[in-house]
């Protein structure tokens, strides 16, 4: 097989460009200690492979969900009024406290109509005291009346005409009262349309989202700014009615989160909906989250892992290690009865280089999967410390075949399910560099 042929096929069989990358080195470092044995032959290569003992206990089951970050009294402003904006005071990520003034609206038609219900307000108090006065009069006309009535010097027909006019005296001062009222809240109503030319921050937090620049007409329908509070998230994420029969207030989450230093937060669900989308029905969860350094951002979609109890106990095996059949389409592991002492590098003149055992037997096994968790999986068909493939099983694709085994532990096989494959490019390009390129010179010199 030529060089060629044989990267083509491993390209073609490679499931996921991380695992590839350090299946590549593992071939061509067993090529090369072949070589260097005398064991290899023309056209026949013993692949090589990482292998882990599988472990017996229970695996924690999880719910993985999406989530989407918000910021604590995250809110949105807009304008309560129609205008042009004169002056904005804020920009994105400022930080702002309460009351503190965002923008500014053009005022000037809003101070004429104060002036004007001012105006109107002054003029129905002076018709209220011209009224006041009115009755006054009148109520005094009608006691000299009544008095010369008693007397006998005044009709009845004068008595009952000067009280009709105190009646009306009166009806109008109270007419003029409710004038005075009305123009009273028409006036305050332009003073508060006048004060709403400044937006102010409704509560204390930072800025972002502007939408907002000087000359540009805003209507009640304009989102202006975005203002929350940092420091505290709340990630929301959705429930449906099946999940809550096992999902309660209260269990522990982890929040993956790739700018943070470690990656992952861990909190508490703070609380669930109990009202169902009657179309959808499912309800929302809420999770408050520190946030100290603001690295959850508002809008952010975070991974999140909810613990709600415990597997029953079986034999537990990295995902990794799960494998589909290509002959089959069944999903097992590749088992070997060979052990292995854990030691994954070994050092040499070069520097750190892979370790591999000599060739071993491995044979696939179907399994049943009780349970999967973020990194393994609770199976039965597998004994416990049984050594399983968690690498390179693409490169067997039966139901047997030999290789040569890099005993890992856990530790490592859970980095490596978790780590980028830029970075693993990067560690092999650092740690085996030489060895590659030696183990390549060599290969071609025997294709040829």
């Amino acid at each position: 097989m030529s060089y060629n042929a044989f990267i083509l096929t491993i390209k073609k069989s490679a499931v996921n460009l991380r695992y590839f990358v350090i299946v590549f080195a593992l071939v061509f470092y067993s090529c090369s200690k072949e070589s260097e044995s005398g064991e290899n032959k023309p056209g026949k290569v013993t692949p090589a492979v990482e292998a882990v003992q599988a472990r017996h206990g229970s695996l924690p089951l999880t719910l993985r969900l999406s989530g989407i970050v918000e910021a604590k009294n995250q809110i949105q402003i807009y304008p309560e009024i129609s205008a042009v904006i004169v002056n904005v005071f804020v920009k994105n990520g400022d930080v702002v406290k309460k009351g503190d003034p965002l923008l500014q609206l053009r005022d000037k038609e809003f101070s004429e109509r104060v002036k004007q219900a001012n105006a109107g307000y002054q003029i129905t108090l002076a018709q209220l005291k011209q009224a006041e006065a009115q009755l006054n009069e009148i109520k005094s006309e009608l006691k000299r009346t009544e008095a010369l009535f008693a007397q006998g010097l005044s009709s009845n027909t004068e008595l009952e005409a000067i009280q009709s006019r105190a009646i009306s005296a009166e009806a109008n001062v109270e007419l003029s009262k409710a004038r005075v009222d009305q123009a009273k809240a028409t006036a305050e109503e332009r003073d508060e349309a006048l004060s709403q030319t400044i937006i102010r921050s409704p509560i204390t937090g930072s800025v972002g989202n502007r939408n907002a620049e000087i000359g540009m007409l805003v209507t009640a329908n304009t989102r202006l700014f975005t203002l929350g509070q940092l420091d505290q998230v709340r990630v929301k994420v959705v429930l449906t009615d099946r999940m809550l029969g096992y999902i309660r207030e209260g269990q522990r989450v982890e929040i993956m989160n790739e700018n943070s230093a470690d990656g992952m937060s861990v909190a508490q669900l703070s609380r669930i909906s109990p009202f169902l989308n009657p179309v959808s029905h499912s309800t929302e969860a809420e999770i408050d989250l520190d946030n100290p350094g603001r690295q959850l951002k508002s809008g952010m979609f975070v991974t999140v892992d909810i613990f709600y109890g415990e597997s029953e106990q079986a034999t537990l095996v990295p995902l990794s290690s799960l494998y589909e059949n290509p002959l089959t389409s069944g999903t097992g592991v590749y088992v070997t009865e060979a052990t292995f002492d854990r030691e994954p590098v070994v050092k040499t003149k070069s520097g750190t280089s892979l370790k591999l055992s000599d060739p071993v037997d491995f044979k696939f096994v179907p399994v049943e999967i009780i349970a999967k968790g973020r990194m393994e999986a609770g199976v039965r068909g597998v004994e416990k410390d049984k050594w399983i493939i968690t690498l390179g099983q693409n490169l067997l694709g039966g139901e047997e075949g030999k290789a040569r085994v890099r005993p890992v532990n856990w530790t490592w096989v859970d980095k490596l399910q978790t780590v980028q494959s830029e970075d693993l490019l990067d560690a092999l390009v650092k740690n085996q560099q030489k060895s590659v390129t030696d183990t390549l010179t060599t290969f071609n010199r025997q294709a040829d």
